[in-house]
């Protein structure tokens, strides 16, 4: 389902409300968080709700490979400061892909009881965490390389395109599936293509979110400009 919000801060209170109603029922332990624009606002909003997941394990989405500890666009950084301190998550619930052992990660998640409920950004190729275009459907977590275009989005994160670094560790498409419930946000004419490829053009590797369809329990929250291509019955479900 694709529900259409006239603002990005709109679309991300729509999702913390999701969100936020999973916590209070208890069936919230383990949460999957990505990075990135997107994501953003919908911890903000958490935030400023004085959510507490103190009790809750986090899994971030991918890693950066290349950059040394305490950098400040490490996701391990990115995490600490966005998510888990304004959460109150403690340190040892804070997990985060290594690429020296990416198998690890999928045991690790596993041996959590799996991810409860993943937040997803888009990127503008479609990716979903770091599975560029290609990726296997039923990849697990592991080292990839980064498309040009990815570094390039990512830039806007770094001084230059030049210390954006060219290799990541990610979950997999699988690893990402295999969670319970997932919450996809996207803001901005810039993702609108590939929010109408992943939703309403064919399912295929060339466009890793179009595998989100697979999921029974997915929703997509949406900007104006986001879901500016999509087909008119996709957009249903929002604000007006």
């Amino acid at each position: 389902m694709a529900a259409t919000h006239r603002t990005a801060t709109a679309a991300a209170s729509a999702a913390v409300d999701v969100i936020e109603a999973f916590l209070h029922s208890g069936g919230l332990r383990t949460l999957g968080v990505a990075t990135g624009s997107s994501p953003g606002p919908v911890y903000r909003e958490m935030a400023r709700r004085q959510l507490d997941l103190s009790e809750v394990t986090l899994f971030a989405l991918d890693e950066y490979i290349g950059l040394p500890d305490g950098h400040e666009e490490s996701y391990r950084t990115v995490v600490e400061r966005e998510v888990a301190h304004p959460l109150r998550v403690p340190p040892t619930r804070v997990h985060l892909p290594d690429g020296a052992e990416p198998a690890a990660y999928d045991e690790l998640i596993a041996a959590n009881g799996g991810i409860d409920l993943q937040i997803l950004g888009v990127g503008r190729n479609g990716h979903i965490g770091f599975n560029e275009p290609g990726s296997s459907f039923d990849s697990l977590t592991r080292v990839v390389d980064l498309d040009e275009s990815t570094r390039e989005a990512n830039a806007r994160f770094f001084g230059s395109l030049a210390e954006v670094p060219h290799r990541s560790v990610t979950q997999g498409i699988r690893t990402i599936l295999n969670a319970r419930r997932i919450v996809v946000v996207a803001s901005g004419v810039d993702k609108a293509a590939a929010v109408a490829a992943a939703i309403d053009g064919p399912r295929t590797e060339a466009m890793p979110a179009s595998v989100l369809r697979d999921h029974a329990d997915v929703t997509w929250f949406l900007d104006e400009g986001a879901a500016s291509q999509l087909r008119p019955p996709a957009r249903d479900g929002g604000d007006a």
